[in-house]
Order: C-alpha cells, then structure tokens, then sequence
C-alpha cells in the first residue's frame, strides 16, 4: 500500500511514513462527523466557548512540541513556527469570547410595521482542504469560527504535513470536544472531489493554489454545496515619493522573507516611484543580505529551506525563464541544487511585461521590483494581475494612501504596514485569488444558514 510520507526538506530524511485511510475507514469517520454534528449543534455557545479556550490553552501548553513539528515538516524556521502556534491560540480566544455576538440574533423593524429577525444556524460537516505553508494557522482559522457557530469539520491537510493535521485533530479532542467533531482525514487529493459527493458534507473551505481551488470549485458547484476559496496573490507594495525610505525597505524584507516567501500574502512585487528607487532598491538589498540562513531549529537564523525540492525548481524556472526574456538579478538567482530544497534569496529588476516574473506568483524569496513615474502608474501596475489578495502602500500622507487604497484591486490594503491576517479581520480576496471571507464576523457567517424569521 502506498504510503503518505512525512519529509524533512532540510536534510530530506524521512521522518515517518503513515498510512492512508481506507474507504471503509472513511466511511465510518464520516458517520461519526453526522453523529457529532446532532449533538454539537445543539450546545450551548457558552459550552462551546469553553472548549474552544481549552484548545487554545493546549496550543500554548505544547507549542514547543507543535512548532518543531511544523519546522520538521516543511522547513519554517523555529521562530516563526512557535509564533504560528501563538497566533492559532489567539483565534480560538477570540472567537470563544466573540462568536455569541456574532451569532446573535438580528431584529429587524419593516416599513409596514411587521417584524423580523435574522438568525444564524450552523450547516453541518464542513469540509477544509488545507495547505503546507502554514500548517496549522490555515487550518485554525477555519476551524475556531466554524466549531464555534455550531458545525464540524473534516480536514484533509497537504500530503508533506500529516504529522501536523493529525496533531491538530489530538488538540480538539483533548480539549473535550465530541468525537468527530474535527477529524484529520489522511487522503489522496484525488480522493477530495469524491467527498463533495457526499450529502454529509454541506460545504468546502479551500486554501491552496489556483489549479486545486479551480477543481474543488468546480466539484461544489456540480453538487450545489457551497465553497470558499484562498488563493494565489502577487501582492503590491507600492512606495510613493514621500514614504519612509529607511521603514519601507525595512519592512520590505520582512513583508518578502516571512515563511521563506511562501505566503499568499506575502509582499511579492514592490513598486517604487523613480525619484526613490535607487535609495530603496540599495537599503532592500542590504536588509536582505544581513539575513542568516540555516537548519530551521537554529535559534540565530532568519530562514532555512522551502517546503519541498520541487517548489524550490519551479521558483528557479520562473526566475530562469524570466532572465532569458531580459529580466535583470540584482541579487542571487543561483539554481537549486537537485533533490535540494534550498534556495538563494532573489532580487530582480527590468521585469519584462510577458515573462513568469511579471505576471505568475513567485511562490518563495524571489522580489520584483518596478519603478514607476507616479502614483497614479503605480496603482496600474499593481491592478495589473490576475490576483487581488492584499496590497500595502507606503506614504507620509495618510489621506492621499486612504484614497489610493480605494483604487487598488485586492481584498485588503495596508498603509505604512506589511500585510497580515489576524482573528478580528476579514481575510479573503478578489478575481483569481478567490472569493468568500475568513476571520472576523465575516469568517464566523460564511457557514451558516442566516435564516430569515417573518413574526406575523
């Protein structure tokens, strides 16, 4: 039988083979989600609220173990991996204390005189098909809001992280929750559209690349169950004239680097206007030369490795192919060894219109950079995609950057900050980064039936 294997890509060792379930085995977990769901259901919000901290206290209590599992697994260095356990603790606080407000019922008063209420009632099993690069905050942001507004959820994670969702289903379970109501399924993906088949599953909640979500899109629809999807992004970070040039390129590095630039929303094409380019384009790439690489569980490194030997190829194919069309390496661009999924740090700039560079996401620590001759080229450019996931603009004018973030094409927009996601803010994108929000009472609504309540 075919194996799921859990690899170390900084060394490529493999840490453990697991075995993946049966149809049978499926099966009955799939009766235990619809048997969880009719009592789940039915819990108090305050009973739920409670487990939910439980859960969060877990994460806290174990994050060491947590965080060297994600490093293990796909290579995010240990600092950022213990910082992704904190931050899945802080979505389960927030949506214990927050969900009953969200959830509460809406009175409304009609023209006539008649009144109604909206109120909102939980779907059932709801399936999360979810990503390596964080691989537990992708999936506890789904998970917190819609365990808290009633339903369960069954996971079927990356093949490279099994250890990772099956450690995720240990910390629902040990917090008290029923049985199934959050199982990992360890699975083929091509094993995934067949569940939305099931009239058990009510739903589908997808984080992942355009090709997955474009399938599984398209599988919900055939069978009318509703989805949401995450996508790719190439996201902006434009820099005006009068930005803080030392701050910006700071920030930069940053906003490119987290999690070795495999992040959605990592800052991915940096767009300068002329008159600052040369200062930001020297400070950017020395901030990004004082970073240290090494083994992921070295307290002292900045980054270590991407997910997978076959990422860190792809990303030098898009670099590679981009420079035989005229693109310019201000910094690294050096091939990947084979079977290695270490990579160099990349700086390009004269970015051709036509080429992987300017219009594929760089999936990985590879930066484009534009000049633009003002604010007004600069916003086109950054519209320019077929994504529309986060942007950040950088101005000392607050009213001009407000006004600039209405015209950009994504579903957020940062002034002066790098993009992030956090439990009070909706989290979604527009055109092929998906559509539907996460997080903040948004993300809470997105699996629920609001149902409307006519009091005659």
């Amino acid at each position: 039988m075919k194996t799921i294997q859990s690899i170390n890509p900084w060394n490529g060792e493999v840490i453990k083979e697991l075995v993946p379930l049966s149809p049978r085995e499926m099966e009955v977990k799939m009766e235990l989600s619809s048997k969880a769901f009719t009592s789940w259901k039915k819990t108090q919000i305050q009973e739920r609220a409670s487990l939910m901290k439980k859960a969060g206290q877990i994460l806290r209590k174990n994050k060491e173990n947590y965080a060297r599992l994600i490093s293990l697994e796909m290579g995010k260095i240990i600092k950022e991996s213990r910082a992704e356990i904190e931050k899945c603790a802080w979505a389960c606080d927030y949506y214990a204390d927050h969900a009953a407000g969200f959830l509460a019922s809406e009175k409304i008063d009609l023209p006539d005189g008649k009144k109604a209420k909206i109120i909102h009632q939980p779907l059932g099993t709801i399936l999360a098909v979810m990503p390596w690069n964080f691989p537990f905050w992708q999936v506890f942001r789904f998970a917190a809001p819609t365990l808290m507004a009633g339903n369960v959820g069954i996971l079927k994670h990356a093949s490279n992280v099994p250890q990772c969702a099956l450690a995720i289903e240990s910390v629902f379970r040990e917090a008290g929750f029923p049985e199934g109501a959050f199982q990992s399924f360890l699975i083929d993906s091509k094993v995934t559209s067949g569940l939305l088949e099931d009239e058990r599953i009510k739903a589908v909640s997808l984080t992942g690349s355009e090709k997955a979500g474009a399938a599984v899109a398209a599988a919900a629809a055939q069978n009318i169950k509703k989805s949401l999807l995450e996508l790719g992004g190439s996201d902006p970070f434009v820099v005006l004239a009068d930005a803080d040039i030392p701050k910006a390129a700071e920030t930069a590095v940053k906003a490119r680097m987290v999690n070795f630039g495999q992040s959605c929303i990592a800052a991915k094409r940096f767009i300068v206007e002329e008159s600052v380019f040369d200062d930001f384009l020297e400070k950017f790439k020395e901030n990004l030369n004082l970073l240290k690489s090494g083994d992921p569980m070295d307290e002292t490194v900045d980054f270590a490795c991407m997910a997978r030997p076959d990422l860190a190829m792809e990303l030098y194919e898009q670099v590679d192919k981009s420079v035989k069309m005229g693109a310019k390496i201000l910094l690294g661009g050096d091939k990947p060894k084979a079977g290695s999924a270490k990579f160099t740090p990349t700086i390009l700039t004269e970015i051709p219109e036509k080429s992987p560079a300017y219009s594929e996401e760089l999936f990985g620590p590879v930066a484009t950079v534009f000049k633009v001759k003002n604010s007004a080229e600069a916003i086109e450019l950054a519209n320019s995609t077929e994504f529309g996931l986060g942007a950040s603009i950088w101005t000392t004018d607050l009213n001009t950057g407000e006004k600039l973030a209405e015209e950009i094409e994504s579903g957020a927009v940062f002034l002066n900050a790098m993009v992030a996601s956090q439990p009070a803010l909706p989290f979604g994108g527009i055109k092929k980064s998906g559509f539907g929000r996460e997080l903040g009472r948004m993300g809470i609504l997105e699996f629920v039936n609001s149902k409307t309540v006519y009091l005659g």
